[in-house]
């Protein structure tokens, strides 16, 4: 039986972006935001201004339009919230589920694939993904679907659930920090097997206790984004 990775990376599925930002060789860069980079800790975190500059210099010194990356990668940036219940070291979720592609609020976000708006929803927690929008798609007779968080209001003002999309049409835009979760504008995109019955919402952040199960329920968005990102 195949495994559900081995699926998504089918040649069946067309090469796919989430953004209304072509590549073009050079302008899509990679971005280490583990709690690793010693960069980082001069960085104040909490605060959505001080790390839009960090994004905003990294962008500028690599003259390039969009900073992605982050799948499993451990992470301190979610200790100024309480979403995230940095309280407890056994149960801290600080380990990232999706990628992220940081890009300027307004950029276009677009469906991966054919599908249809399975949900949405305002994740207004602090640290959370603001407006979400869940696809639902079908491949090999069977279903996944993806996430795109971090939008902004208007992109839920108007969506309606089992709305058809195709591949490349906008379904949104990105959020500013005052109704994304309070992060520098991104879009955090992410696969997901198994939504186990949530709507417009999915964990992002995991912690360690959980990994295994996580990574098998939500493969590397790499799948499905490896034509664009590499």
């Amino acid at each position: 039986m195949k495994l559900f990775s081995e699926t998504l990376n089918t040649s069946t599925i067309k090469p796919t972006r989430v953004l209304d930002i072509p590549n073009t060789g050079n302008n899509y860069i990679p971005i280490d935001l583990s709690e690793t980079n010693e960069k980082l800790k001069d960085v104040d975190v909490s605060s959505s201004e001080s790390f839009n500059q960090y994004i905003e210099s990294y962008l500028r010194e690599h003259n390039a339009d969009v900073a992605y990356g982050g799948y499993l990668e451990n992470r301190n940036i979610y200790k100024r919230s309480q979403h995230f219940n940095q309280q407890d070291l056994d149960t801290e979720r600080n380990i990232h589920l999706g990628t992220d592609l940081w890009c300027p609020s307004g950029t276009k976000v677009l469906a991966c694939l054919d599908g249809e708006i399975h949900s949405f929803k305002n994740n207004k927690n602090h640290g959370d993904y603001g407006p979400t929008i869940i696809l639902k798609h079908e491949v090999e007779n069977g279903e996944f679907y993806t996430l795109y968080g971090h939008l902004s209001l208007e992109s839920i003002a108007s969506v309606t659930v089992g709305e058809k999309v195709k591949q490349g049409q906008s379904i949104g835009t990105l959020g500013v920090a005052q109704v994304n979760g309070d992060y520098p504008p991104h879009l955090h995109f992410q696969i997901i097997k198994d939504l186990q019955g949530l709507q417009g919402d999915y964990p992002g952040v995991c912690n360690i206790k959980d990994i295994d199960f996580y990574k098998t329920n939500c493969p590397d968005p790499n799948v499905l984004l490896k034509a664009i990102l590499q």
